[in-house]
């Protein structure tokens, strides 16, 4: 066994064994794809701010951030402390409730396109719903989406999201729903508009800042160009705001880039940690989702919607809560400004211990791409523009898992390709990641896989 995994290993005997119930319960022994860890995942008993506790008792700075969900940090007092109240008034009334009506308006106040708003219970359920409003506003099938982009793990969307990032069907999956899908490459308007050129698409969808959160960043201009060949074909825009909505902007990308979709799908962040997602946009796009006068004409032009845990009062108060708090945002502003300290210091790591890696990003964020070509001159070269997109999209798991042991064993958890930054992530926090990053880069390269 390699000396990282021993090291790993020896350090974490309670999650081992967790993890070995885990797998006579769970396929792969996980609740979620990303948390699979070789040889073993980490289980986490607490979490407060920047930092989470194991069943180990050992500390880490966390950079999952509650898979993008926590701006703030773990249990940011407003947040905690609405939901306690909430708690003790009931969690489920089975009936409509003034927090709904709250949450509703915020999520107008913010967003552009909301003209109006549905919830859901989570992102995926988020992106199913626009996608069946874009079917039956236009009449029309078929949807554009962008290879590498993520738009949650329904049928109809899961098609090209990793290599080799082709429409073919997965286990489980109908060949007949993946047709449905015209596959582009990013950032190519071309391949966009011979799609369009057929006439029959119903919907283009994206992550507005690029696939993975900007693990392939979007081009400038792209979005606009999108705009305009959505409005002359007739097609419904809609931009994936799951994890970019009030984190790149308090109104999302859309207010960031100044480019308005007809419909946005949003979570994480929309519930400040809790479960929730959304859809929103143009009114008579939403409007099919409304019961018309008669029986007939609701059958026909009614998308029935019943979700047991729409807009529960948890979640509608987290939401509230965190909402209102980014409406200045400053806690963006500060959020992203420690993420660029990250990177900045990151890259001038690995230029002093010449390792061919890059870390870049765009926002709250960084992510490493380990494939490239040199080491970075310094903390400032930063830029990922000229990487073919499948190379900057690219897997590398032997490297990934390395660094994320060695990361854990020095007190830092992220995924291994990408990090999320909050406002709990102080100076003090960044110093202290950094002195882990250098420390857990040499011990990848004295371990050969740098």
């Amino acid at each position: 066994m390699a000396t990282l995994e021993t090291a790993y290993t020896q350090a974490l005997p309670q999650s081992q064994k967790l993890y070995d119930r885990a797998q006579n319960l769970f396929p792969d022994g996980v609740t979620h794809d990303n948390r699979r860890m070789q040889p073993f995942p980490i289980y986490v008993d607490r979490a407060d701010g920047a930092y989470k506790w194991d069943v180990d008792d050992n500390c880490y700075i966390d950079y999952w951030m509650g898979h993008g969900a926590l701006l703030c940090g773990h249990n940011p007092p407003h947040v905690r402390d609405a939901i306690i109240e909430q708690a003790s008034r009931g969690t489920h009334y089975g009936a409509s409730h003034p927090l709904e009506v709250s949450w509703g308006e915020w999520v107008c106040r913010l967003v552009p396109c909301a003209e109006r708003v549905r919830f859901t219970g989570s992102g995926t359920e988020a992106t199913h719903m626009a996608l069946r409003l874009a079917r039956a506003f236009t009449g029309k099938k078929r949807v554009v989406k962008f290879a590498g982009h993520f738009h949650g793990w329904h049928e109809g969307l899961e098609v090209g999201v990793s290599e080799p990032y082709e429409a073919i069907a997965e286990a489980g999956q109908l060949q007949e729903v993946v047709d449905q899908v015209a596959l582009c490459p990013p950032n190519d308007i071309e391949a966009v508009r011979v799609a369009l050129a057929e006439g029959d698409v119903a919907a283009i969808i994206l992550e507005p800042t690029g696939g993975h959160f900007g693990t392939v960043p979007v081009a400038d201009g792209f979005l606009a160009q999108l705009r305009e060949e959505a409005t002359k074909s007739g097609a419904v825009l809609i931009f994936d705001e799951v994890v970019t909505g009030f984190r790149v902007a308090p109104g999302g990308a859309q207010a960031l880039y100044q480019v308005t979709p007809d419909l946005s799908t949003l979570a994480k962040i929309l519930a400040g940690g809790l479960p929730g997602g959304a859809v929103a946009g143009r009114a008579d796009i939403m409007g099919f989702l409304s019961t018309k006068d008669t029986p007939e004409a609701t059958r026909q032009t009614k998308m029935p919607h019943p979700g047991t845990f729409n807009a529960n009062p948890l979640s509608a108060v987290a939401g509230v809560a965190m909402l209102s708090s980014l409406l200045d945002g400053k806690s963006i502003d500060f959020a992203n400004a420690q993420a660029a300290k990250l990177r900045y210091g990151m890259n001038d790591i690995l230029a002093r211990q010449e390792v061919a890696w890059k870390v870049y990003g765009q926002h709250s964020d960084w992510k490493l791409f380990y494939g490239a070509d040199a080491p970075p001159n310094d903390g400032d070269d930063q830029d990922v523009s000229k990487v073919p997109w499948r190379r900057l999209d690219g897997k590398f798991p032997q490297q990934s898992r390395a660094l994320r042991q060695a990361m854990i064993l020095r007190g830092v958890d992220f995924n291994g390709g990408r990090a999320l930054v909050g406002t709990c992530h102080t100076d003090e926090v960044v110093e202290e990641t950094l002195s882990g990053f250098a420390e857990a880069v040499k011990a990848v390269k004295e371990e050969g896989l740098s």
